[in-house]
This record gives C-alpha cells, structure tokens and sequence, in this order.
C-alpha cells in the first residue's frame, strides 16, 4: 500500500488506524448491514457515536460542565458571522485581533453586525509575530475579545493566552485544536474546523460556555443561533453524520496515545526537529519571529521563487505532498498536525538536506 506524507494544511492526513478502521468498518457498522454514512441520525446506533464523541472531547480537553459541545456545519468560515450574530448582542462591539489571513476574514464579517475594533495587529510587519495583549487594550464595553490561536497559513501562535478579565475570550483554534493542552475555562467560546486535528472537512466543532448561548436577535436564522444546536444536542437537523463518526475515532486515537499531554510532546519534538534545522540551513530560512513560532504549521523559504518550485517538484517526487506554501505568502509550508509521525519530519528535513547540498 502506497502511503505519502501529506503536510497539506487541510484538509490534512488522518492517522492510519483511524483510517484503517474506519474501512473496516465502512460496509458494516456495529453489525447493523448498514454504513455509518447510512444511519439514520435519529437511529440509536448514531445517538451513541455522537454522545461517545462528545464524551472523548470532553475527557481530551477536561472541558468543564457548564460548556456545551457542539457539532455543526459550515466551517470557521461560518462561525465568522455566527459569533457576532449571536455575542455582540448587548453592546454591538467587538475588539479583535489582526495576526492574519483568517483574522482578517473574521473582522470583516463581524463588521456587518456591530462595530469593530482591532486592540492590536501585526499586519505592518507581514504577520510575522504575535503582537502582546494586556488588559489596557481591551474595550470596557466590549461584547466578546476574538483571537486567532494559530495562524495556518502565516505559522505564527500564541504561546500565552490574553487574560480578558470579565469579557468573553473567543478564539478560531481550528489549526491547533487538540494539538497542546489548554485551559478550556480560559475562553467564552471555541470553534474549530474538523480538517486539520479532527477529522475530514464538512464538520465544524464549537465549545461555548452556557451563559452566551440565546443572546441573539429575535431575527437571527435559526441554523445561526447556538441555542438551535445547543437544545438540539447537535440534532436539530441532520448533521455530518460520517464526519462525526470519524472524529469519534480521532478521538479514541488519542485518548490510546495517552492524551493532549502526549500528543504535545510529541507535536514540539516534531517542530523542534524542523526548526532547528531552519537555524542552521544556509539555504532555508524561516519568516516567523522565534517567540511567536507555531508548532502546527512551519512555512520556509529559499532564496528563489525557482528554488521554491524545484523544492515543491522534487519533493512530491520523493513521496513529500503538499509542501507549496499558500498562494498569498509563497515558499514552502510543512503542516505538522497530529496525524503526521516524528518519522515524517525527519524524511522531510533529510530530503532538505539532500536539497540544499544539489543545489549550492
């Protein structure tokens, strides 16, 4: 069986088992005759897959009682507009802050519901860093703080947690989700797109402390109000039911490995292997500023637009997928989430050897 390492940003590779059970059990779920894609969700065998699921996550992340879990639809992407929808209720305000691409996309949705202020950016310096955030930045009357916890496609995060005081924290951790423990109870609400550390695309995961949920408008679409979810229990129409299962499965993966704790230690040895050879390459350089390094997404450029491209080319060759940098930045990107084994990164940084001694 052929098998490449995928360091596609996402949707990104699953882990194997995952994937292997996952097709054993694609004809036949649970001795049912039928697929899980099959199921009814109404049906009990689906009933205990969601609820197994939502159970996992919780022991994974010790998310605490008074959070609701939900599974929904629409990507990041849509929480963009369901977060204002349904927080900036009271005061139409909202502080975010720019560190990238998908931050930017959040502001300016969260711009057609109230107003917006960005409390701190890097974008002058080319997203390169995480700019600091104390309590002196933030709105009094704002309705809710929205950060984005990793930066998939500029390779920056936080490595401390803004302390927000008595105003709802949101954060986009669609890229670094399940990749390091957290403190759940640190933030308001938490969505997260499946694609990266969940499970395939078409599933979206969002944990929202109780109190702000139903502070939407009288107007607000119902698929738009997590109180529509919430009292549905994921249920209220039919969700990405597969998606789901295969969370579930991730979920069970990682719980196997031994939990957050584990798959951190494992995620920065794998990060550190690349970075340091990043420091002492004289043809591949990182743009991301040391204190603000992402352990999931690691971008490097070489000196050329050329030599980026016979990097690209070569590596795919070598069974290395997906390493072309987004469109928006160039060079090269290695997406490292949980999924990718140590002995991926360590093929990558020996192919850069071997790349960098070809073409002195």
């Amino acid at each position: 069986m052929k098998r490449v390492y995928n360091f596609s940003a996402g949707p990104s590779m699953l882990p194997l088992p995952v994937l292997e059970k996952a097709q054993k059990e694609l004809v036949n779920y649970s001795d049912s005759g039928m697929s899980v894609m099959e199921l009814s969700h109404r049906s009990q065998l689906f009933t205990e897959i969601i609820t197994e699921a939502e159970q996992l996550l919780r022991e994974l992340m010790n998310i605490p009682d008074n959070y609701k879990v939900l599974f929904v639809q629409g990507g990041a992407s849509q929480q963009f507009a369901m977060v204002p929808l349904n927080l900036m209720g009271k005061n139409k305000k909202a502080d975010y802050v720019n560190t990238g691409s998908w931050s930017k996309k959040a502001i300016k949705e969260a711009k057609k519901f109230g107003e917006v202020r960005v409390i701190a950016s890097s974008e002058e310096e080319s997203f390169t860093f995480i700019p600091k955030i104390d309590s002196s930045l933030i709105s009094p009357d704002a309705d809710y703080v929205h950060i984005t916890t990793n930066n998939t496609i500029e390779g920056t995060a936080y490595s401390d947690i803004p302390d927000t005081g008595n105003i709802p924290l949101v954060a986009d951790m669609s890229s670094n989700i399940l990749s390091e423990e957290i403190d759940v109870s640190q933030f308001g609400l938490i969505y997260a797109g499946a694609q990266k550390n969940i499970g395939p695309a078409g599933l979206t995961v969002v944990i929202i402390r109780e109190d702000l949920i139903g502070r939407t408008s009288e107007n607000c679409p119902t698929m738009l109000d997590y109180k529509t979810h919430s009292e549905g229990r994921s249920l209220y129409n039919t969700p990405p039911t597969y998606g789901i299962y295969m969370a579930k499965l991730v979920f069970e993966w990682l719980k196997e490995l031994g939990g957050l704790k584990e798959i951190e230690k494992i995620n920065r040895k794998k990060a550190d292997i690349l970075y340091r050879y990043l420091e002492e390459s004289e043809m591949f350089t990182s743009p991301v500023r040391k204190d603000s390094r992402s352990i999931m997404n690691i971008p490097f450029v070489s000196p050329s637009a050329e030599l980026d491209a016979a990097f690209v080319k070569e590596a795919k060759e070598a069974g290395l997928e997906t390493l072309k940098g987004h469109r928006s930045v160039g060079g090269m990107r290695a997406s490292i989430y949980n999924a990718m084994p140590v002995e991926g990164v360590q093929a990558l940084v020996a192919f850069m050897r071997e790349f960098e001694k070809n073409h002195q």
